[in-house]
């Protein structure tokens, strides 16, 4: 996905801009990704569907395909699985995703495979049954979307989120091998916030009340705070962190030279105009002349012309379902406003590269908890993890399945809450 248009005096225009400087792509900006990555089903039975199914982690594990009618038109694919030796009524995890049309696997870009596999099959082995969904408009696995509007972009975008999560809640509480008092709910990005909706009020959506809540990525501050920050504010940091040696706040031109080694030559070629003019700062955003630019004072102001920050939510450059999506998950109470409420064991993990959900966010969302006086909740911050949960650098994050940790961390949890 190509990011919006910028331009600015002394910049160039690119649509690449903001995905090339953020290495975030702003229509799904709380989205695990999207991408063309394939990962074909199967059922068990007979030698060549076992060995294949050892390989691919899903052995023992019966996987049933089953469609869930979300209303309005729109009957989404889903998967249930659970434990093929399993007998009585099992607990089950419900799985939310990020933002953006994705898939019941969560395929990530390029074939990096998926974020809920994984975790769906380590929750097999603690004896759990599981299911996955495909969004509202997503047809299949890849993902492949549908190609009718009204399902891709419904009105109120969030708010349908929610009632089609719901929906998948009440499908799993009313199938006969699950037990219904032990419905956990997974999400991950928007889908923590999704969880921390539906836990804090089950009774207006009309599910169980949640054994317990797992959070990845969590959304634990205003929807503004977080975009402002991954469409502007993170170029700020940035320069903090990688251009400014002595931690003056201030940009000399060797120190802009310097910062701009090793970077991704899309991004060099868009910091490059704002810090420099040949081999001396740029004078336009030098506003004081002397030789330096204040990383905050004086790069900040062009870098907020360039991203029309100051314009948000309706910024030119952003589709008209983005904006709506936006204003929408605004008038819903954040996970830190949210989860409190529920008064249930609670799971929160982030990665400390995270530059959608920062880690701070999830912070503020575990000490809101404490507040509130849950007896049962853990917050677990991984170094170098960015927001699909896996190792990478912080500004250029690269796709990748969630850590082992991370994994074994919500198999450990969930097998002390079964």
């Amino acid at each position: 996905m190509s990011g919006p248009r910028h331009s600015v005096s002394g910049m160039t225009k690119t649509k690449k801009f903001r995905t090339a400087t953020t290495a975030l792509a702003t229509a799904a900006v709380l989205a695990a990704g999207v991408g063309v990555a394939h990962a074909g089903t199967f059922q068990e039975g007979g030698a060549p569907a076992a060995a294949a199914a050892a390989q691919s982690g899903w052995a023992g594990i019966t996987r049933e395909p089953v469609r869930i009618d979300f209303g309005r038109g729109w009957v989404t694919d889903a998967e249930l699985t659970y434990p093929s030796s399993a007998r009585g009524r099992l607990p089950l995890v419900v799985f939310l995703h990020g933002s953006g049309h994705n898939d019941m696997d969560q395929t990530l870009p390029g074939g990096a495979g998926s974020t809920f596999v994984p975790l769906a099959q380590a929750a097999s082995r603690q004896g759990f049954a599981t299911l996955r969904f495909n969004k509202r408009g997503v047809t299949g696995i890849g993902p492949v979307e549908s190609t009718d509007p009204a399902q891709l972009l419904p009105k109120n975008p969030y708010a349908r989120i929610q009632q089609d999560a719901a929906a998948a809640v009440r499908f799993g509480a009313a199938d006969a091998r699950v037990d219904p008092s032990k419905i956990f709910l997974l999400g991950h990005s928007e889908g923590t916030n999704v969880a921390a909706n539906l836990a804090a009020d089950p009774r207006a959506f009309g599910i169980p009340k949640p054994a317990g809540v797992i959070e990845m990525g969590v959304v634990g501050l205003p929807i503004e705070e977080l975009l402002t920050f991954q469409i502007y504010g993170r170029l700020l940091v940035q320069l903090h962190d990688e251009f400014d040696v002595n931690g003056d706040g201030q940009l000399t031109a060797s120190e802009a030279t310097h910062g701009l080694l090793g970077q991704p030559k899309e991004v060099a070629a868009q910091f490059r105009p704002v810090l420099l003019d040949g081999r001396k700062v740029r004078a336009a955003t030098d506003r004081n002349s002397d030789g330096r630019i204040a990383i905050d004072a004086e790069a900040g102001p062009v870098l907020r012309a360039i991203t029309h920050i100051d314009a948000y939510p309706d910024l030119p450059d952003l589709d008209d379902y983005t904006i709506s999506y936006a204003k929408d998950i605004a008038r819903f109470p954040t996970v830190s406003q949210a989860l409190p409420k529920f008064r249930g064991p609670a799971l929160l993990l982030n990665g400390e590269n995270d530059i959608q959900t920062p880690a701070r966010a999830a912070i503020v969302a575990d000490a809101a908890l404490a507040a509130a006086g849950n007896k049962d909740h853990k917050l677990v911050i991984y170094p170098g993890m960015a927001h699909t949960m896996n190792i990478t650098t912080k500004y250029q994050p690269a796709f990748a399945e969630p850590d082992q940790r991370v994994v074994t961390e919500i198999e450990g949890w969930l097998k002390a809450h079964r």
